[in-house]
């Protein structure tokens, strides 16, 4: 399955790429006018590490809701899950 899967983990990764800098610009433009600092420029530390911080945890954020939601969409039309079926979460 883990062959079939792989268009559909190609195309997730570019989407959730392209969501994710999107969101991070949308986000970026409510905290700064200015465009985020990338290390080694002229910022500040605590802005670059900010910045950079926020970046990571959008993209990631980003990137395993598409994987998620694709996983999902390949289980509907398919009949099984990409990486196995998931375990269910365990209610305290």
């Amino acid at each position: 399955m883990k062959l079939i899967y792989k268009p559909f983990a190609i195309i997730a990764g570019l989407i959730a790429s392209r969501l994710g800098r999107s969101v991070f610009r949308s986000i970026w433009t409510r905290i700064d006018d200015a465009p985020p600092p990338k290390p080694g420029s002229d910022g500040s530390l605590p802005k670059i590490v900010g910045g950079q911080a926020l970046q990571a945890g959008v993209m990631s954020g980003t990137r395993a809701t598409v994987d998620h939601l694709f996983a999902r969409l390949f289980h509907h039309l398919v009949g099984v899950w990409p990486q196995g079926q998931p375990k269910p979460e365990k209610e305290d």
